[in-house]
């Protein structure tokens, strides 16, 4: 094995292969930056942050919107990814609704004060991103520690969960600014994710999960009855994935292409590479029958997914069709269902 910096300055630990692939995928992104820059250059600065604002329905403007939607899939170049992300996302229109001071004034009012939440959030800093150089540092520790306790007392029904730093520590990461990362994870939790994801029942979070687990019946059938006869419940595994949006799962830069696309798409991505990621190792898995070699292989495979490509063409060639109204469908079938399992466990508490 041999340690190597990612794109995004992550230190890992890889093999020779391993490292091999992180090069071109290098190479691949400066690649395809290019192919931004040259659009940039025949279409206008900034053309794309106009394709959703456009009402016109012109061949131009549909045009645009759907080029759009596929350069978003094949990656937004890391400079461009905080303008777009801000954009895309609705963070900026957010940010736009309040005094230009909010942040600073909302960091400032909430510096001295301890709750439960902060208590949570001290507890984890040291425990998210150990291997990025400035997450990692003072600095950087105490950047993401002003995002989640801004964002604690913004949204004190939410407060502060375990999940939470990876998505903003890997926004800082991007966003460059705490501003930047503290908006975008405000949109994330208001508007793109479902309610309630974070709160302290995980409501939002157990909906998805049963979501998830129809979804993998319908699309992955021999698999899904694979875990139903070895008595394996998938959400060990995807529990991690939808509250951190695989920040903690797979590489840097896949996490970050799945996330281009998740500002755009909505989050009907997350169950498309959820599903893309066990379909990959589906013919590995089936003839398994203990839990925890499920769990490694998997937990392994996602690790090293360092080409990004890979993992999407599966995600969109052969997951299927996946709709946000047929998400929706889904969650509102499966909330009495959660609500009922809720309120048993509140019972037996008390």
């Amino acid at each position: 094995m041999i340690q190597i910096r990612d794109l995004h300055c992550f230190t890992v630990d890889v093999c020779a292969e391993d490292a091999a692939v992180v090069e071109r995928v290098k190479d691949r992104v400066r690649e395809r930056g290019r192919q931004w820059w040259e659009l940039e250059a025949s279409k206008g600065a900034a053309w794309y942050l106009h394709c959703q604002a456009q009402q016109s329905l012109s061949f131009i403007a549909a045009f645009n919107a759907i080029q759009l939607r596929m350069l978003i899939r094949k990656g937004i170049p890391p400079q461009l990814r905080p303008r777009i992300w801000l954009f895309l996302s609705g963070a900026a229109k957010k940010r736009s609704t309040v005094p230009h001071s909010y942040y600073k004034d909302l960091v400032d009012a909430v510096r001295d004060k301890t709750t439960a939440a902060t208590r949570q959030i001290d507890h984890d800093l040291d425990r998210t991103f150990p291997t990025h150089p400035w997450l990692s540092s003072p600095a950087g520790q105490q950047t993401l520690r002003r995002v989640l306790v801004a964002y604690s007392f913004r949204d004190s029904r939410v407060g502060y969960c375990q999940g939470m730093n990876f998505v903003a520590g890997l926004l800082l990461v991007v966003m460059k600014t705490e501003e930047d990362a503290f908006w975008m994870l405000a949109v994330l939790l208001e508007n793109v994710l479902l309610s309630d994801t974070y709160s302290d029942n995980l409501y939002g979070c157990h909906i998805e999960q049963r979501v998830f687990k129809e979804l993998l019946r319908k699309k992955c059938t021999r698999l899904a009855l694979h875990f139903e006869a070895m008595d394996f419940d998938v959400s060990l595994l995807t529990t991690e994935w939808f509250l951190c949006l695989f920040a903690k799962t797979l590489p840097s830069e896949t996490t970050m292409r799945i996330w281009d696309v998740l500002f755009n798409e909505g989050a009907k991505v997350l169950f498309r590479f959820a599903l893309g990621i066990l379909k990959m190792k589906e013919e590995e898995l089936l003839p398994m029958k203990h839990a925890d070699e499920l769990v490694k292989v998997v937990q392994d495979f996602a690790r090293r997914s360092f080409d990004p490509d890979v993992l999407f063409k599966v995600a969109f060639d052969k997951v299927g069709s996946m709709t946000m109204q047929t998400i929706d469908k889904h969650r509102r079938k499966q909330q009495p269902a959660v609500m009922a399992e809720l309120a048993g466990r509140s019972q037996r508490i008390m």
